[in-house]
């Protein structure tokens, strides 16, 4: 039995990880054929590309046939199938959702991710939809709700990266007070219902001077929740947010306002705390995107000079002096020192590295060197001057495939996740026909209405 290993981006350029639906799909796919006895996927760590590692019998097929079934396979799925990210302005968790629900509504989409950050992962069916659809779709939502920020990322196809505005950074505004609003708009539904509440137990202050107190703590709490229920409601979606709604409601019917504005409290200040997380979550991308230098000094015809980093090329000698940012992946070929790769790698401890004994053999298989010929971009170059052949042009390196790797794990749904909005499709529309059987109580119990009505609301 032998065995080929085959990257996976090379098979499928679109996918954007292993957890990809494709890769599984490859999978059964090539183990239809005969001779092939296993398939599965090979990850070694973030420094390597993750592989198809195929299992064949040589005796009922060739290696060379494995490579072209393998290649053929994956060009039937990147035809078929459509991978795209987009970024749109961040939006509250609640709002994230409301969009998720329109893009997955689309006739063709398979999955849609959407995260409070703006990051738009969808999956789509070619046979059925295509990408101008769905961005149609995304520019509507962009227009219907004053948003104008409605940005491409990455394409499946181009890996292009437009973006941003003018000066070259992107606004996203959340609201009144910009990205905070529902944060400040939580703290003051607290603030307001604390008042109120101080008010009506500790003062002998007229009764409307804690009811004044509490209806603005509903009108900051539910301000967001009220939005997105309709939005919601318009994509025949109903979710938590719309029993809290009906919840807060009938407290306030019932003259419970504390106990109302409570419940919109403790909603509304857990989406802004979530949505606070997901932008440190984004600016630790954002970091990590800046370790790599800007520009290169660069070895060509004999002279040196300095280039952007986008301009280098596959076979340029790059030249990293001490303490400075290696700019490309590649392999040492003059000089010694030692390198930090704690940003690429995690090792706690600088790694010695040294020129490989032959150049050009070393650079038709980079990938089989050993590590103390290897370096990777973003990586801190400690002691020595260094001479490095560039093996990946800047989309294409391992600094690039990390922040492509922790973007895409935004928009990636746990098993968890997925099984909670399952159920929260079917449990709220539970909830709410068991409300209404529950309100004609009156007509076979010896009840009254207002006792039935309490009952429905606790």
């Amino acid at each position: 039995m032998d065995k080929v290993k085959l990257e996976l981006s090379f098979l499928m350029p679109a996918i954007p990880d292993t957890r990809d639906r494709c890769v599984e799909r490859i999978r059964v796919q090539l183990g239809k054929h005969a001779g092939v006895d296993d398939v599965h996927v090979a990850t070694v760590d973030e420094a390597h590309p993750d592989r198809l590692c195929i299992h064949y019998d040589p005796a009922a097929i060739s290696i060379a046939d494995v490579r072209q079934i393998a290649r053929r396979e994956g060009a039937k799925l990147e035809e078929r199938f459509g991978h795209f990210v987009m970024r749109i302005e961040a939006v509250h968790a609640r709002r994230a959702s409301t969009i998720e629900s329109r893009l997955a509504r689309i006739n063709g989409v398979l999955e849609a991710i959407v995260m409070p950050d703006g990051a738009v992962r969808v999956e789509y069916d070619r046979d059925v939809t295509n990408k101008k659809t769905i961005e149609t779709v995304l520019r509507e939502w962009s227009e219907t709700t004053n948003f104008s920020d409605l940005r491409h990322v990455s394409d499946e196809s181009s890996g292009r990266e437009e973006d941003q505005d003018s000066e070259g950074h992107a606004h996203a505004h959340g609201g009144i007070f910009g990205q905070r609003s529902e944060l400040i708009f939580a703290i003051l539904c607290g603030a307001f219902l604390l008042i109120g509440w101080l008010t009506e137990t500790f003062t002998d202050l007229r009764e409307w001077v804690s009811l004044v107190c509490f209806v603005a703590a509903y009108l900051f709490g539910g301000y967001y929740t009220v939005i997105e229920a309709i939005e919601k409601i318009r994509a025949r979606k109903f979710e938590i947010d719309f029993l809290m709604l009906i919840a807060a409601a009938g407290a306030a019917s019932l003259g419970a306002w504390a106990e109302g504005a409570l419940l919109l409290f403790l909603f509304s200040i857990g989406h802004a705390l979530e949505g606070y997380a997901m932008g440190r979550a984004k600016r630790a991308i954002e970091a990590l995107g800046e370790l790599a230098p800007k520009t290169a000094r660069v070895r060509r015809n004999e002279t040196e000079k300095e280039v952007p980093v986008e301009d280098l090329k596959v076979g340029d000698v790059v030249l990293v002096k001490p303490d400075e940012r290696v700019p490309a992946d590649g392999f040492v070929i003059l000089g010694e020192s030692s390198i930090n790769q704690a940003p690429i790698t995690g090792e706690s401890v600088p790694v010695d590295k040294r020129p490989v004994a032959d150049a050009r053999t070393s650079a038709g298989d980079p990938e089989s060197l050993p590590s103390e010929h290897r370096v990777f971009a973003g990586t801190i170059n400690q002691s020595g001057a260094l001479e490095i052949h560039v093996t990946k042009i800047t989309s294409d390196n391992t600094l690039s495939r990390v922040v492509t790797m922790v973007g895409e794990a935004e928009t990636r749904v746990s098993p968890t996740q997925k099984f909670t909005k399952r159920f929260e499709t079917y449990f709220v529309p539970s909830v709410i026909a068991l409300v209404i059987a529950i309100m004609f109580a009156p007509l076979v119990l010896d009840e009254t209405f207002s006792k039935s009505f309490y009952r429905v609301m606790a």
